[in-house]
């Protein structure tokens, strides 16, 4: 990851949206000489400029200042698109409705990825009444234990927080169908269709 911008950033970002020097120019209050030193890697924007920048560009700061340009893909917030991202260092557990870039406790996460759950993460889902009652038979020690179980319906996540020595159990709404989320520290992230 770079530190600052680089002039051939602000020159492709500029070159996609369609905008002259002289445009941005214009936009920045500066004059297009300076996006020129800027895109020929002559001069570097002033900090207070990054923000107004990355907008006329239409990036966030971030996005601006690593240089990768992340393309909202997600139009239509499917929930079942859902994904999970946790913090190796402090367990911090993020839910997204579609690919993101996080980060916690200065590390980049990756989105987990869904495995079908193996004889040792089989996940037990019973419905009583209005409630799916859903448990684990799961060691839940300091070492190894399920952090979170989740429930992600059409309309809604439910989402559990557990912690080392509790029960791997967790109760549920019944929300119509949906997908059933569980994960271990060791082994990842397992699903069901409920």
């Amino acid at each position: 990851m770079q530190s600052y911008v680089t002039g051939e950033v602000i020159r492709i970002l500029r070159e996609k949206r369609r905008l002259t020097q002289r445009d941005l120019a214009q936009r920045l209050n500066v004059s297009d000489k300076t996006i020129s030193k800027w895109e020929t890697g002559r001069g570097l924007p002033d900090i207070t400029l990054l923000e107004p920048l990355a907008g006329a560009l239409s990036v966030s700061v971030a996005e601006f200042l690593s240089g990768n340009c992340a393309e909202n893909r997600n139009r239509a917030g499917n929930l079942s698109r859902s994904l999970f991202y946790v913090c190796p260092v402090c367990g911090n557990v993020i839910w997204a409705m579609g690919e993101g870039a996080y980060s916690c406790c200065g590390v980049s996460l990756p989105p987990l990825e869904a495995e079908e759950p193996d004889k040792e993460h089989t996940i037990h889902a019973e419905k009583i009444e209005t409630e799916w009652y859903v448990t684990l038979d799961h060691p839940m020690d300091k070492q190894h234990f399920i952090p979170f179980l989740a429930f992600v319906s059409g309309d809604r996540v439910q989402v559990a927080r557990l912690y080392p020595e509790q029960e791997a159990s967790a109760r549920f709404f019944v929300r119509g169908h949906g997908w059933l989320y569980a994960y271990c520290n060791h082994h990842g992230l397992f699903r069901v269709r409920l």
